[in-house]
Formats: C-alpha cells, sequence, structure tokens
C-alpha cells in the first residue's frame, strides 16, 4: 500500500506596515514645526516694532552677527541670544557682551580685562577673530547684554528681511495662507472618505439584493 504523498508548502504571511499612519504622522508634525517657526518669527518680528528696536521676549533679546570679529565663536548671518544683565560691574573676564559702542552702534565682544577706576568698573574687549583689542574700553554701565551661548546659524538674514516692511507683511500673511491651504485639503480628504464610505454602501446593498 502506497503512503499518500505529502505536499509541503512554505506559505509566507505578507507583513503590512502602517506606511499611511507613519506618512501621516510626519507630515503633520511638519506642518506643526513649520507653523511654530513662523509663529516665533512673527511674534520676535512683533516685538521688534513694538519696542522700536531689537527683538526682545522675557529679557532675551535676539541679535544678528554683522560681521566675523567674533568667528568662529558665531558666524555672520547668525542669530545670537543675549540676556539683560542686572549688574553690569559683575561680569568677568572671558563672558561675551554686547555694549553701545556709539550712538546707534552695538558690538558683541569678549572681556579680556576688567579694571577699576576710581568707582567705575571699565571692560577691555576684543574679537575672537581680531588681532588686538578694541580702541575704548568699555564702561560697565554701557554693556547692554551678556550672550547666553545660544547661536542660531543663518536665520539672520531672515530675520533682517522680516524686519522690513515687505517681510513683516509676507510673515503675517504667510501663516493665515498656510492654515486656509491646509483646511482647504482636509476638507478634501473629508469629502473624499465620505464618497469612498457611500461607494462601499451601495456596493454592499448590491451585493446583499
Amino acid at each position: 500500500m502506497e503512503t499518500p504523498k505529502r505536499t509541503e508548502t512554505n506559505s509566507k504571511r505578507k507583513v503590512h506596515f502602517p506606511t499611511k499612519s507613519v506618512f501621516k504622522v510626519i507630515k503633520n508634525t511638519l506642518y506643526l514645526l513649520v507653523c511654530a517657526t513662523l509663529l516665533l518669527m512673527t511674534i520676535i518680528v512683533l516685538s521688534s516694532r513694538a519696542s522700536g528696536g531689537e527683538p526682545q521676549i522675557f529679557g532675551y533679546q535676539f541679535k544678528t552677527v554683522l560681521s566675523g570679529s567674533m568667528e568662529p565663536t558665531f558666524e555672520t548671518g547668525s542669530i545670537i541670544v543675549v540676556k539683560d544683565v542686572e549688574n553690569p560691574a559683575s561680569l568677568q573676564k572671558d563672558d561675551i557682551i554686547t555694549f553701545q559702542a556709539s550712538e546707534n552702534a552695538l558690538v558683541t565682544h569678549r572681556i579680556i580685562e576688567k579694571f577699576t577706576q576710581g568707582e567705575n568698573t571699565f571692560y577691555r574687549t576684543q574679537g575672537d577673530n581680531n588681532d588686538g583689542p578694541d580702541t575704548q574700553p568699555v564702561l560697565s554701565e554701557n554693556v547692554v547684554a551678556k550672550y547666553t551661548g545660544v547661536t542660531i546659524p543663518l536665520i539672520g538674514y531672515f530675520l533682517n528681511f522680516a524686519s522690513s516692511p515687505m517681510g513683516t507683511a509676507i510673515l503675517l500673511i504667510g501663516p493665515g495662507l498656510m492654515l486656509l491651504g491646509y483646511a482647504v485639503y482636509s476638507f478634501r480628504l473629508a469629502l473624499k472618505e465620505l464618497d469612498r464610505q457611500n461607494k462601499e454602501a451601495v456596493a454592499s446593498t448590491d451585493t446583499e439584493a
């Protein structure tokens, strides 16, 4: 009596990855990041407009680096974050400070020496990329802020443009247009989903009939 042959089959299960869900999460995350960035830039620009000077939020100021005197600590076109100094006379050597160099000029350089004359405290400063110290020592009362160590590369170019009348208009209108576009996109997706569900319901009814 012949033994019945057994046919062996190797069935491989197909693994389905939630591709649509992953892409949806990535899309929503990117959208939120863009909106958050635009919102932050809008707040910074409006703060600058309201104060008539540098953008300031909670005591922190955003300064655009206009020269390469402090490279490589921070590059030209970067944004640096500085904070108000409660006691300008308490600063020490190696602190990086922003000070009033002239009536219309702010400079951010490193303290290389601290000294006093009478009751006044002075700082000798120098750019990290400069060969020698600045010509005039800085009176402590002329110190505007201290560098926090936070630098955002290249954003200074964008912030300068955003502070212009045209840039401000674009920055204010941009987020609104993005939200409107996203709302239209979401509405179209909802309509497609409703249409798909209606077609499935009709097909199911025809099958049962």
